[in-house]
């Protein structure tokens, strides 16, 4: 395993910043000093030295409709995206280990979502989402199919969720996926126009009540239990 790939899996820093604590001979291999693209073996020893603990931060963002994501402060970043038509919640940090953790198809975590409808919600609406939906584009012109296995080209099929209808047009959605514009491309699959859309939580972390624009310190047991299941 190469040296930065070993300490951006210990969570010491990203495969960046390790290369960076190489370059600056911060980082022993059995008491050596280590190379760009040294390689590290299951019982060698790894040391880094004098290095000043970052200060890392973790705030709750309120990401209002109208607006592209981004970040009130220029010392953070968010983690993942919302559409400029979706508003609700966004992890903004400056601690790029996480990032891999939160954004990685590969790792499951959940996010909750409220979403209003143009249309009345059909019968089967719930079962029909949480079972999965086909969210292929649909190939070339009128008369084309979906992607199928029939025609060589991989279907996109969401993994299953799990829907509470609160109204005629409202219905909550908790995801482990985020594929690009997900919900939305869920519901035109089953014939309904998404109206409004809000994330409420990511993880153990909740919108309640912060206002549109508004920011929240994360911390505390908060805190502690969000990082505890992103591995740090």
């Amino acid at each position: 395993m190469r040296i930065n790939k070993y300490l951006a899996d210990k969570k010491i820093s990203t495969r960046r910043g390790a290369d960076e604590l190489v370059k600056n001979h911060k980082v022993f291999i059995n008491g050596k000093l280590a190379e760009l693209g040294s390689q590290v073996a299951e019982n060698d020893k790894i040391e880094v030295r004098d290095i000043k603990q970052k200060e890392y931060k973790y705030f709750a963002y309120n990401k209002p409709i109208g607006v592209e994501t981004n970040s009130p402060r220029e010392d953070l970043f968010p983690l993942g995206r919302l559409d400029k038509a979706s508003h609700g919640l966004l992890i903004l940090t400056n601690d790029g280990r996480i990032t891999d953790q939160l954004l990685n198809p590969k790792y499951f975590h959940e996010k909750e979502y409220k979403v209003e409808t143009k249309e009345k919600l059909r019968s089967n609406f719930k079962t029909k989402m949480e079972a999965g939906v086909d969210i292929s584009p649909v190939r070339g012109r009128e008369g084309s199919q979906r992607p199928s296995a029939s025609n060589g080209i991989e279907s996109i099929i969401t993994k299953p969720c799990k829907i509470t209808i609160l109204n005629e047009n409202t219905f909550r959605i908790i995801l482990t996926e985020g594929k690009k514009h997900q919900i939305r491309r869920m519901c035109s699959a089953l014939f309904q126009e998404v109206t409004d859309l809000k994330r409420e939580r990511i993880m153990n972390i909740k919108l309640v009540n912060l206002k549109p624009n508004g920011l929240r310190e994360i911390k505390g047991e908060e805190l502690k239990t969000f990082l505890k299941s992103v591995g740090i």
